[in-house]
This record gives C-alpha cells, sequence and structure tokens, in this order.
C-alpha cells in the first residue's frame, strides 16, 4: 500500500511504498445507506453525534433554501462548509422507506459500530480498493470526464467526484451535486461499489504517519475514497492509494462507512 506516484500528500502519510500482510475478513458490497442505518438506529437507539450536538456540516450548495436562517458558522480554510443547526440538506431522510434514494443513499455521519461489525482497519480499507482499479489513468479519467450522474451513471464515468468549477460550480445539468446511491457504477474486481468517490469512509484505525514511527493518534480516525466533492484541482484524494483524517465526532455530508468483519464472526 502507499503512493508510488508521487502525487499524493506528504501531511496523509500517503508512503512510503510498503507491503501490509491482510488476515481474511469480509467485507459488505456497498456503504452502509439511510435504511440500513436507521435500522440500525431502531434497533440500538444509537444517537449519532449531529442529534448530540443539534448541528452538522452542510455544503453550501447542498443547504435547502428555508435553512439559511440555521447557519451560525463556516470553516474559515474551507468556507464551502456551513455550519447548520438541524435538518439543513436536501437529500432525502431515512424514514422515506418507498422512496429508492432513501434507500440507497449512503448514511452521512460520523463512525459507529455494530454489535458484531465495525468499520475496516487501514490495510484492510485500501486492499479492496486496488482490484481492477490501480491504473492512474483510469482515476485521471474518471476525475475529469465530464457529465451527468444518473443511476446508474453515464457508461463513460467510473465514480462520483467533482465536475466543474470547485466549489462554485457543478458543470452537471441542472448543477446536480451530492452523493448518488451506493450500487451506481460498476463494481471492482471484488464486487465492491463506489470505493473510490461519493463519501468518505471511515475506518476503524488511529490516524498515523508510517514514516514518523508514531503509534497514531486517538482523536483522528484514518477515511479513505474521497467524495464526491474531491476534484484534481483541489483534492484528487479519491485514488485507491490516498488517504486521509477526521476526528471521531465529526458530522458532515460527504462522510459515510461501510461494515467488514473478519472470517469466522458471521
Amino acid at each position: 500500500m502507499g503512493d508510488a506516484f508521487g502525487e499524493g500528500y506528504a501531511e496523509d502519510g500517503e508512503g512510503p511504498v510498503r507491503t501490509v500482510r491482510v488476515e481474511p475478513f469480509r467485507i459488505d458490497a456497498t456503504a452502509v445507506t439511510n435504511a440500513r442505518f436507521a435500522d440500525f438506529v431502531r434497533a440500538t437507539g444509537y444517537v449519532t453525534e449531529a442529534e448530540r450536538y443539534g448541528s452538522s456540516f452542510v455544503f453550501h450548495l447542498l443547504l435547502h433554501p428555508r435553512a439559511r436562517e440555521a447557519v451560525f458558522g463556516a470553516v474559515a480554510a474551507a468556507p464551502w462548509w456551513l455550519a447548520s443547526r438541524g435538518p439543513a440538506g436536501t437529500h432525502p431522510r431515512a424514514p422515506a422507506r418507498t422512496s429508492r434514494s432513501a434507500r440507497t443513499t449512503p448514511w452521512c455521519t460520523s463512525p459507529t459500530t455494530t454489535p458484531s461489525r465495525t468499520a475496516p482497519g487501514r490495510a484492510p480499507g485500501c486492499s479492496p480498493r486496488r482490484s481492477g482499479s490501480t491504473r492512474r489513468a483510469a482515476a485521471r479519467q474518471a476525475a475529469a470526464t465530464p457529465g451527468e450522474t444518473r443511476s446508474p451513471p453515464l457508461a463513460n464515468e467510473r465514480m462520483n467526484t467533482w465536475q466543474g468549477d470547485f466549489p462554485r460550480v457543478s458543470t452537471r445539468p441542472g448543477g446536480r451535486t451530492g452523493t448518488v446511491p451506493v450500487d451506481s457504477y460498476d463494481p471492482n474486481g471484488f464486487g465492491l461499489y463506489n470505493t473510490s468517490g461519493n463519501v468518505w469512509e471511515w475506518c476503524a484505525e488511529a490516524f498515523t504517519v508510517p514514516s514518523e514511527n508514531s503509534a497514531g493518534d486517538p482523536g483522528q480516525r484514518v477515511i479513505r475514497g474521497g467524495s464526491y466533492l474531491c476534484h484534481a484541482s483541489y483534492c484528487n484524494r479519491y485514488r485507491v492509494a490516498a488517504r486521509s483524517k477526521n476526528t471521531p465526532d465529526s458530522s458532515t455530508g460527504h462522510g459515510g462507512f461501510r461494515c467488514a468483519w473478519d472470517v469466522g464472526e458471521g
């Protein structure tokens, strides 16, 4: 694992390129959807950080017009992220169970675990992404190819990343941006969908930079895969070698997770 082409960010700890042995594990084909997360909440009574804090960060083009009055701040280094109280986005919520987009849109929140499953570790989070998707040319073409995403997307589009002038203008018809259903696009060689783009996916492992030989920062978790906001002009972390970090209590509209578990656990 690691960045073999010098395209990464030193602060992300993508290097050095190294061999990592991964024990057998199973992983969900898709990210957890609104519907699946709603089932989990009903079964466990889980309360998200966004609910506890009463707010979340919403990408400015996805903020519902009626929610403007709920905005109380923005990220200084990334002013397109608006801090908003209460539900503020334009995407369907989990209760709309008859809507396909509600059943299949990835859940955007901070990480959680179920009794028998958890987010994958850093190496397991990397290895599934590398099946049939390691060529730089393919990643660059996918990031640069214009075209509207439908369900399924256009044949020439391979993942859900930003198209247009980030973060001001989306060049998709109608200016559409945001998530697409979790089973959009062709799966990779392991049968996994959207391992690049759409939403960042949480890993269970604490973030550390390998070259620093540190034990990891328990206040930061590894995230992988990039999101619908990634673009070569700003953030090319849709690459399979890419990784980043975030605090476990962060709640944003471009983060999700899929479940993984050791072979023999179920």
